[in-house]
């Protein structure tokens, strides 16, 4: 096997101080600590470069406290359709109601604005967004059986949230314009 390589690095005194912390914290060399570290960057670097930073956080955000799943976007869709001929559609959509309203009370900790909610909502598949302004939006959506799932969300989240927004249907689209906070 051949002789490691060995590197001199400059560190500012903030990242010494990391340094010190996670050899502590791990129980590894100085150069194990710096191999680990330059493995798990270079592993998630292409994760982060692919979809970007902010998004991966929003996935970690939202799965590693199991309030979300994943669904293939094909049984999203099977479950829309079903629910149209359901009975019990208008109680589904009272309850999606309930359900943006809960969200619009926790997620003003997480978001601070329309945008980075539609962002967060982008993030889920739901629709490809188009940012037209700082106040308007389009909503491009998959498929038309998410229409009023997607607008009603949109809606009763943002209006929880103190927003008044107005919210035209195109064939395939939505657009969005914040019109004033309340």
């Amino acid at each position: 096997m051949p002789a490691p390589t060995r590197i001199t690095v400059a560190l500012d005194p903030e990242t010494v101080r990391l340094l010190e912390e996670m050899k502590a914290e791990s129980r590894l060399s100085q150069s194990g600590l710096i191999r680990r570290a330059l493995q798990f960057y270079a592993e998630n670097k292409r994760l982060i470069d692919r979809h970007g930073a902010k998004r991966v956080g929003t996935y970690v955000d939202m799965l590693a406290d199991g309030e979300h799943v994943i669904l293939d976007i094909d049984h999203f869709l099977m479950f829309l359709g079903l629910l149209e001929s359901s009975p019990e559609k208008e109680r589904f959509w009272e309850d999606h109601r309930k359900v943006a309203a809960a969200h619009s009370e926790h997620l003003p900790q997480k978001v601070r604005s329309p945008g980075e909610f539609l962002e967060r909502l982008e993030a889920c598949n739901l629709f490809k967004l188009s940012r037209i302004s700082e106040t308007e939006y389009t909503l491009i959506l998959y498929s038309d059986l998410a229409k009023r799932f997607v607008k009603t969300l949109v809606e009763d989240v943002l209006s929880g949230m103190g927003y008044e927004v107005e919210i035209k249907e195109d064939l395939a689209k939505l657009r969005l314009k914040v019109l004033r906070r309340s």
